[in-house]
């Protein structure tokens, strides 16, 4: 119990169970399978309303699949708040993507100083960290102004999109390069290695050291086989190790070198920042890097207020989100989460806001370092739980809001079994903050 005045008051639990949802189809459905009491109890006995999370209900394209981002800006809001991918869909569309400042600044930095123009991004259509169509505007672009020596390092999806997608994404992204006439494929790198976000910096060592260095284990000349020959031997998109790309006499295509230009084109932040990080960080210690070209680094949005960089499309966070209401009566809060979805408990729910509003307490559990969740479907759900048991023990927040990620993070491995048991973790953790 709180107190606020002469009355006391029971505190409010705000649980967000990412990639959780709700099928008739038993087939394949791990919340038919797994045995969750607590939910056949609140099922039962507190009947429960669906809402929609995707498309236009959250501010996407109609027929756009929803994601944890959008999701924790919907729900902190209160409200429907428009997305990225559509807004800048629509620049491209009426031509004021051609001619943005920031835009049109890098390419024609790049173009000036005769150095090399570098991309860098989820090359999918998945839509919840990039789009392929906005890198291929990046291209054409490129070759209005002239720009001839253009790369892409082509980070590979296979988490958003089909495991084994990626191939015709790159021929789609060849058949553009050969249309425009502008751009070559510099390396290719599985989102594992490139596009961390729980500071596993020995993987992003690894999808660096391939752009900066050209150096990996894995060289080629057609991406499009790298990606096949990588499914053969059962590596999906997501996973496929750093490559670079060589030219007839072995040497990289291209490297990330002094006075290039790297522009990045996700539009969503969490999966970018290490890798700006790396790039731009002058006392970067995460792991000793053997080159640290100094680059004109652009941004296609903000992806942290830490970073003083071009950014293409500023963000417009949304006023008067759940927790500034909180901070606005005084009404003291607990956010917790593992690392893997802190951001979105914090940064997203805040509408986009780094600041810690007053009153505000967060505390982050760290995740498991596991090369995939399925090894270890628990993953940190019993210590997030014990800090909402503690929260709510103390008295002192009236709103406890906890993001508990297996549901997500274990069901994008595809692993059925895993699955099942990262849903009965979930169910116990949910039956220990109800009694809490």
């Amino acid at each position: 119990m709180w107190r606020m005045g002469n009355n006391s008051y029971t505190p409010v639990l705000l649980c967000i169970l990412d990639g959780w949802g709700h099928s008739d189809q038993v087939r394949g459905n791990t919340l038919k399978t797994a045995k969750m009491p607590t939910f056949d109890y609140l099922d039962r006995e507190f009947p429960p309303m669906f809402i929609n999370a995707s498309g236009e209900f959250v501010g996407l394209p109609d027929g756009q699949m929803g994601n944890s981002e959008v999701g924790h800006l919907n729900i902190g809001a209160g409200r429907v708040v428009r997305q990225e991918l559509p807004r800048i869909s629509h620049a491209i569309k009426d031509g004021s993507f051609f001619t943005n400042p920031a835009i049109d600044g890098g390419v024609k930095k790049a173009l000036a100083a005769g150095k090399k123009y570098h991309l860098i991004g989820l090359v999918s259509d998945g839509g919840v960290h990039s789009h392929i169509e906005h890198l291929i505007a990046f291209l054409r672009k490129a070759k209005r102004e002239g720009l001839e020596r253009v790369y892409v390092h082509a980070l590979m999806d296979g988490r958003d999109t089909s495991p084994t997608s990626g191939a015709g994404y790159m021929r789609q992204l060849q058949a553009a390069i050969k249309e425009t006439g502008c751009g070559h494929v510099a390396t290719v790198i599985g989102r594992y290695y490139g596009m961390d976000r729980d500071n596993r910096w020995d993987r992003v060592e690894r999808a660096y050291d391939a752009m900066a260095l050209g150096q990996s284990e894995q060289r080629g000349r057609d991406p499009v086989k790298i990606l096949e020959e990588s499914y053969g031997a059962g590596v999906t998109d997501e996973f496929i190790i750093p490559s670079v790309m060589v030219d007839e006499s072995g040497a990289p295509i291209a490297t990330i070198d002094d006075g290039d230009v790297v522009q990045f084109f996700n539009f969503r932040a969490d999966r970018v920042r290490e890798m700006v990080k790396v790039l731009t960080e002058p006392g970067f210690k995460n792991f000793a890097r053997k080159k640290a070209p100094r680059v004109h680094v652009y941004c296609l949005t903000e992806y942290s207020k830490e970073f003083t960089l071009p950014v293409a499309f500023d963000t417009s966070p949304p006023t008067n989100t759940l927790g500034e209401i909180f901070a606005h009566h005084g009404i003291a809060q607990f956010r917790t989460a593992e690392t893997e979805k802190y951001a979105h408990v914090t940064f997203f729910f805040n509408g986009g806001v780094e600041k810690q509003f007053p009153g505000e307490e967060r505390h982050v559990i760290p995740s498991l370092k596991v090369a995939t969740y399925d090894l270890q479907p628990e993953m940190s759900a019993v210590p997030v739980t014990d800090e909402v048991v503690s929260a709510v023990a103390s008295g002192r927040f009236p709103a406890v809001i906890v993001n508990i990620a297996n549901g997500d993070m274990v069901g994008h491995t595809g692993v059925f079994a895993a699955a099942v048991k990262a849903a009965e973790t979930v169910d116990a953790c949910v039956a220990r903050m109800m009694d809490a």
